[in-house]
């Protein structure tokens, strides 16, 4: 039998007989976003701009990368950017928990401790995105805040909503969990301000822009050496390690640029252990980033990580700075 993940990106996937269990999931999404919608349940209103990065699928789809672009461009455009995050994966003593350089992915989990490396901006987790943000701006100087995968936290009220799609694998079979990968009905990604589609494949009929993760840098975990991406092909097979939402995008991403894989697949947000990194060889080590950050503490010389960029259709950056201008 397929797996959850395989028959939910199938034609007829056995996860189709799940269908009525679907209905009831999506009644209840419904039920939930109406209940904020009509003031029955309360949204608080940040005084501050708030962007969100979500998508309506399981599963990961490059919002990582996005964000910490997002960060990027409004930083050199003289904004102060904040991330709240869930934090998945990790379990702080209290919360919020504000991330740090000393912070362990175990404590905040891996993406919140991935984007305060990657960006310097200041990152607070909590599974509230209300009390995270309320932190951020109480602790920080910033003057923006971007939640990252937030689409379905509707107790934060948010400015521009931005939604991501993998152009890979779309939208999977269209049903919603069970059935299906979707957290939402297809027709959320009509209210969105930007729809993303991350690579190619996915066609869709509304309005969007063109997304691209690009290789950066090969980076040791130990040395902190950093190589151009391909340095390392040519050595014969190498250990291609991922623990993310879609591996089989990180794997083609190696393969591209002429990497000969021995693969080793993990689920998203594994809590690596020396033992899923060592493989009794001197072969290098390739894995993600966002998997890197969990291996400080036992990586040897062989282990390096693939620093990966958000690569944005022209006009994108254009058009957000011009939506953020009309918000003051």
């Amino acid at each position: 039998m397929k797996s959850l993940n395989e028959s939910w990106y199938s034609k007829r996937g056995w996860t189709q007989s799940l269908k009525p269990l679907s209905a009831i999931f999506a009644w209840g999404v419904t039920k939930r976003r109406s209940a904020y919608q009509e003031g029955r349940r309360r949204v608080w209103k940040a005084p501050v701009p708030v962007l969100v990065v979500g998508n309506i699928c399981v599963g990961g789809v490059g919002k990582t990368p996005l964000v910490a672009e997002l960060c990027a461009i409004l930083s050199r455009q003289g904004w102060r950017p904040g991330i709240v995050s869930r934090g998945y994966g990790g379990k702080a003593s209290s919360y919020p928990c504000r991330v740090t350089d000393s912070s362990q992915a175990q404590e905040c989990g891996d993406e919140p401790l991935l984007l305060h490396r990657k960006t310097g901006c200041p990152v607070v987790v909590a599974p509230e995105r209300v009390s995270a943000s309320q932190y951020l701006l109480k602790e920080t100087d910033c003057n923006l805040i971007i939640s990252d995968d937030g689409l379905q936290h509707y107790a934060l009220a948010r400015d521009i909503e931005l939604a991501v799609v993998d152009g890979s694998r779309g939208l999977g079979n269209g049903q919603m969990i069970p059935a299906g990968p979707l957290r939402e009905p297809e027709e959320r990604l009509d209210e969105v301000d930007f729809l993303l589609i991350n690579g190619t494949g996915f066609v869709s009929n509304r309005p969007s822009w063109e997304m691209n993760l690009q290789p950066g840098q090969l980076v040791n975990l130990v040395s902190k050496e950093q190589l151009s991406a391909d340095a390392l092909v040519g050595q014969g097979a190498v250990h291609a390690v991922a623990g993310i939402g879609n591996p089989k995008r990180f794997f083609e991403s190696l393969e591209n640029l002429g990497y000969t894989l021995e693969t080793h697949e993990f689920r998203d947000h594994h809590p690596f252990e020396a033992k899923d990194i060592w493989f009794g060889d001197s072969r290098p080590v390739i894995m993600t980033e966002k998997d890197a950050v969990k291996c400080d503490n036992f990586a040897n010389q062989n282990c390096w990580y693939l620093q990966v960029t958000a690569q944005l259709e022209m006009g994108f950056e254009r058009e957000l700075l011009a939506q953020l201008a009309a918000l003051q």
